[in-house]
């Protein structure tokens, strides 16, 4: 029964197209031919099931005790139930600044330095948040960013070390499945943000960029100037 439901579950998601929500795209072709085989599988395993008989009379007859048959029994339909409402009653939910706050942020989300080193050579206007988190990550310099200009789309998190003045644009890279997925955010200098953002909520971000005037690391750059406009979460939050 659990197989069925999760099989259930899986095909669903696919229709309604969440299932990108946990896993990568690239496999869900894969992912929904197995379920596929797995269903097929399961319907023939219980067709050809045999009838149980039990030969042997309760035990105690008229008893009110529950009998270890019945525990399990109840045990089963529990499961069953807590299957039924966590995979098909529940809405999927995405990765949130909670979660990011647990996992380093722009470190194995981002691009190598040779993947960054080719956005060099390519038209910055169609940069996603990855692509600009990472040239700041291995920043070409300031005479690189001096001029252009970014719009970036993500959920907000605090600056762990100034968290009045600066907040990241995040979103979770996701290279298999949400088990593995990791933040990136590019920095925006924002002074007194929090008054009208919270942590956590999803937001479009243009401006250019500039250095920190408050941290003292030499060829800090972030953004700077910005224009804030508050967005509902993508059918697609996470960058792949």
């Amino acid at each position: 029964m659990l197989s069925l439901i999760g099989i259930a579950a899986t095909l669903w998601l696919t229709v309604t197209g969440k299932l990108e929500l946990y896993i990568h795209p690239r496999y869900v072709p894969f992912t929904v031919t197995m379920t596929v085989i797995a269903a097929v599988v399961s319907v023939v395993g219980f067709v050809l099931k045999p009838a149980e008989h039990s030969g042997h009379p309760d035990p105690h007859p008229g008893s009110h005790m529950p009998t270890p048959g019945r525990l399990r029994a109840a045990g089963s339909l529990l499961t069953v139930i807590a299957a039924v409402v966590g995979l098909l009653l529940l809405p999927p939910s995405t990765l949130t600044a909670d979660a990011a706050k647990k996992r380093d942020l722009n470190v194995s989300g981002t691009l190598g330095k040779y993947q960054t080193s080719q956005l060099l050579k390519e038209e910055p206007s169609g940069f996603n948040v990855r692509d600009w988190a990472s040239l700041l990550r291995y920043s070409p310099g300031e005479d690189y960013f001096a001029g252009k200009t970014a719009t970036v789309t993500g959920f907000i998190t605090a600056d762990q070390k100034d968290p009045a003045n600066v907040f990241y644009v995040t979103r979770f890279v996701v290279n298999c499945c949400t088990v593995d997925a990791q933040p990136v955010g590019v920095p925006v200098r924002q002074p007194g943000w929090q008054a009208d953002h919270k942590p956590g909520n999803w937001v479009t971000v243009t401006g250019g960029f500039g250095p920190n005037p408050d941290d003292a690391d030499a060829g800090s750059v972030l953004m700077t100037a910005a224009t804030i406009t508050p967005t509902t979460e993508p059918d697609r939050p996470y960058v792949h």
